[in-house]
């Protein structure tokens, strides 16, 4: 459920940085958030089986590839509620949301867990 408030909070701050993606709201960023969850559960690894031989070639760089595939995907099933201006795009916010959910996870979330 972290994982989840985290990626709300990274998916409005992406809203604000990149102007071809908008969400509706706030809730809708968390109902974002959460089908992004369950499509990197279902979905990305089917996605990342398929695609072994070449995340394995571009040494894991695919890996952004099939990150902007389940963004676009969850864009897709939100409808208006949440848009993404192309695939340029949701490749860009990928980056980002990968690079700043790994500095969350490093940063505050495992020392938490290691406190306890």
């Amino acid at each position: 459920m972290i994982g989840v408030v985290v990626n709300t909070v990274l998916l409005m701050a992406i809203d604000g940085y990149f102007d071809d993606i908008h969400f509706s709201g706030v809730g809708a960023a968390f109902v974002a958030s959460l089908i992004l969850a369950v499509l990197n559960a279902v979905v990305r690894p089917v996605l990342i089986l398929l695609t072994l031989p070449v995340t394995v070639l571009t040494l894991g760089l695919f890996l952004f590839v099939i990150n902007a595939i389940t963004l676009m995907m969850t864009a897709g099933l939100m409808g208006d509620a949440f848009q993404i201006g192309g695939f340029g795009t949701a490749l860009l916010a990928s980056i980002v949301l990968s690079f700043f959910h790994l500095l969350v996870q490093k940063a505050i979330i495992e020392p938490l867990r290691d406190r306890s």
